[in-house]
C-alpha cells in the first residue's frame, strides 16, 4: 500500500509540472477525431480530495484539435481540484448544446464550463443554469444569459496582429479575401481587430468575405469558388478566422495552381498550421492561442465562485503572431 501511495504522489507531481509548462507548451494534435458526441466522466485521483465536485463541460465540437486540447486541459484541471469532469461535444448544434446544459442541471453538477456554439442563442440555457444556482464559466467565446465570467484569448488582438501583418507584407496595397466563421464572440472580435488594422490603409481592399464555418473542407470549397470568380493576380492575401479555414484556403489555392500569387494568415497556432508554416509556402502566419491553459484557468475561476470569491467578468489571455520566421521557436499545443 505504501508503494501505491508513493506512486500516486509522483503522478500528481508530474501532472502539476505538465500543467505549469502548458502556458507555452501545448497539446499535440490527435489524429482526425470523430464528429460523434463524446460524453465521458473523467475520474481524478488527487492527493487530497475533500468532497465530490462535478464539472460539466460542453464544447463546440471535437473535430478541431483546438477543442481536443481544451478537453484534455479540462481533465487535467479537474484533477488538480480533486473534481470529476463530464465533457460533451455539441457538434456545432445549438439545440444539442442547450440539451446538454439542461442535462447538467438535472445531474446537479457544481460548475458548468461553456464553449458556446452560438453566443446569443445559448442565453436561455445559461439563464436556466444560473437559476438553478450553478455557476457558468464561458470559455474561448462569450455567452449571453448571465455567465459568471468569460475566459478567452484576446481575439481582437489576434485579428489585429493578422491584419497588421497583411498590411505590412502587401506594402499597403492589395486585395484580400476574408474567411468568416460561426456566430460567436471570438470570431466577431477577430474580424473587428482585422478591420481595425486595415482601416487606415485604403490600399487594402476586401474583395470577398464568406463564412467557412471554421471547417477546413467547407473553407476549401468556398475558396475554390472564389478563385473561379477572380482571375489570376486579383487576390493577394487571405485572412482566415481560424487555422482549419486557413489550411482549407491553402489546399484550394494549391489545387488551383494559384498558391504562389497569394498568402494566407490564420488564427489558432494549430498543429496543421505549424506544419504549413514549416513548409514555407503560401501559409505564412497565425495568431497563436493557448487552449490548454485557457480551460485550466476557466476551471480555476469556477472553483473560486464555489468558494464565494469575487472574479473578473472578463479574463483575456494574450496571443502571439507565429510566422515562417519564428515558427521553429514556437512550442505549439
Amino acid at each position: 500500500m505504501k508503494s501505491i501511495k508513493v506512486l500516486s504522489y509522483v503522478f500528481v507531481a508530474f501532472s502539476l509540472v505538465a500543467l505549469t509548462a502548458c502556458f507555452s507548451s501545448k497539446i499535440p494534435e490527435s489524429s482526425k477525431t470523430s464528429e460523434a458526441t463524446v460524453a465521458v466522466t473523467e475520474k481524478a485521483e488527487p492527493a487530497n480530495k475533500e468532497k465530490d465536485v462535478v464539472v460539466g463541460f460542453t464544447l463546440q465540437n471535437l473535430s478541431n484539435p483546438f477543442f481536443v486540447a481544451m478537453s484534455k486541459g479540462a481533465t487535467a484541471g479537474a484533477m488538480l481540484h480533486g473534481a470529476d469532469v463530464i465533457t460533451v461535444s455539441a457538434e456545432g448544434d445549438l439545440a444539442k448544446q442547450t440539451a446538454q446544459i439542461q442535462d447538467f442541471i438535472a445531474r446537479k453538477v457544481n460548475v458548468i464550463l461553456l464553449n458556446a456554439v452560438d453566443s446569443k442563442g445559448i442565453a436561455g440555457a445559461v439563464s436556466q443554469a444560473r437559476a438553478a444556482g450553478i455557476p457558468v464559466i464561458a470559455v474561448d467565446v462569450g455567452a449571453d444569459g448571465g455567465v459568471n465570467t468569460v475566459v478567452t484569448s484576446d481575439n481582437f488582438l489576434a485579428g489585429k496582429l493578422a491584419g497588421e501583418y497583411i498590411v505590412k507584407r502587401l506594402n499597403g496595397k492589395g486585395n484580400v479575401v476574408v474567411i468568416d466563421g460561426p456566430p460567436v464572440s471570438a470570431v466577431t472580435d477577430r474580424i473587428a481587430g482585422f478591420e481595425e488594422a486595415i482601416r487606415a490603409t485604403p490600399g487594402i481592399r476586401v474583395v470577398a468575405k464568406k463564412n467557412g464555418y471554421g471547417n477546413r473542407e467547407i473553407s476549401a470549397s468556398m475558396v475554390e469558388t472564389i478563385l473561379q470568380t477572380y482571375n489570376k493576380g486579383e487576390i493577394d492575401a487571405v485572412f482566415a478566422t481560424n487555422d482549419p479555414s486557413g489550411v482549407g484556403a491553402k489546399m484550394a489555392a494549391e489545387q488551383a495552381g494559384r498558391d504562389k500569387e497569394m498568402f494566407i494568415v490564420g488564427v489558432d497556432g494549430a498543429p496543421d498550421a505549424v506544419k504549413a508554416l514549416k513548409e514555407k509556402k503560401s501559409f505564412v502566419a497565425t495568431s497563436a492561442q493557448y487552449p490548454f491553459e485557457m480551460i485550466k484557468l476557466a476551471m480555476d475561476e469556477g472553483f473560486k465562485v464555489l468558494k464565494g470569491e469575487k472574479i473578473e467578468s472578463l479574463i483575456k489571455i494574450p496571443v502571439d503572431l507565429i510566422t515562417q520566421d519564428n515558427v521553429e521557436t514556437y512550442k505549439g499545443w
